[in-house]
């Protein structure tokens, strides 16, 4: 019987030696196209990427504005409300007219009718589609997705969007792009539905600054990091507080620490020789 059980260990081995030996050979002589290659996004030098640095508000403001001439005709952020701006990038006047440019539908009212009104503070960024589906109709078959938090959403944050922005370009030879898709190495798998959108002075900015692609999109992408990270000023802030009192805690500790285990610490144990014991029986 253990002969039998030795042969049938043998075979099996050889099995798995042979299945593994025909997938690598499978994998091996797979080619490799070039549609399932990346480029990945390098690190560039965000002024808010310092532990003290918060974001450029200048930067926001301008962020604001060239979403909201280009990008928000196909992308929704309807997580964010123009309180969020208030302090931030507008001031409360600023922002009040900003939403006041927009209409809402709101009620019932007396009559149980519904009605619309202008925007307030507490209302959030418009949807330029009423659902999904003509969204998907509007776009080829690929809805836009929302950009309220697509910072933190997509791998490499500010640098993949700012990439993104900036990369496109012809397809290199051999590489064929599908009708109403557009070549961008950045984007997974190079074929993108979104057609370029920021070319240079295609706004103008209301405090002088060369309107250049490369600093339209710096800007928005930094806009999108503030909708993505609210908290971003705040968090460092606090930890500029509570950083020193931290330190002060840690060194009573140490101290104390040190205070009570010093009489453990020195104490010094003495072994005295003594007769042994006599067990009596």
């Amino acid at each position: 019987m253990s002969r039998w059980l030795q042969l049938g260990r043998r075979a099996a081995l050889a099995a798995g030696a042979l299945g593994a030996g025909s997938g690598a050979a499978l994998y091996l002589s797979t080619p490799a196209f070039a549609t399932e290659l990346t480029l990945h996004s390098s690190h560039l030098p965000w002024s808010h990427n310092g532990w003290f640095s918060s974001l450029d508000a200048a930067s926001v403001r301008r962020g604001y504005f060239v979403f909201k001439q280009v990008c928000a005709a196909c992308h929704s952020m309807k997580f964010i409300a123009y309180r969020h701006l208030v302090g931030v990038c507008l001031t409360e006047e600023e922002a009040k007219a900003e939403a006041a440019e927009i209409q809402v539908q709101d009620g019932p009212d007396e009559t149980g009718q519904m009605f619309e009104r202008p925007g307030k503070l507490s209302d959030f960024f418009p949807n330029p589609y009423p659902n999904v589906e003509a969204a998907k109709a509007a776009n080829g078959g690929a809805a836009p997705p929302d950009l309220s938090f697509i910072v933190a959403a997509r791998h490499g944050g500010a640098d993949y969007l700012f990439h993104l922005l900036t990369g496109y370009m012809d397809p290199p030879a051999g590489r064929l792009v599908g009708e109403g898709l557009y070549y961008n190495p950045y984007f997974p798998g190079g074929a993108i539905a979104m057609a370029q959108a920021l070319y240079n002075e295609i706004i103008e900015y209301e405090d002088g600054t060369p309107a250049t692609q490369s600093q339209l999109a710096k800007d928005v992408a930094t806009f999108l990091t503030f909708t993505s990270e609210m908290e971003h000023d705040d968090r460092k802030r606090i930890a500029l507080k509570v950083l020193p009192w931290t330190l002060v805690l840690v060194a009573c500790s140490w101290f104390a620490k040190r205070h009570v285990f010093t009489y453990l610490k020195s104490r010094k144990i003495a072994y005295k020789n003594r007769p042994p014991r006599k067990f009596y029986t």
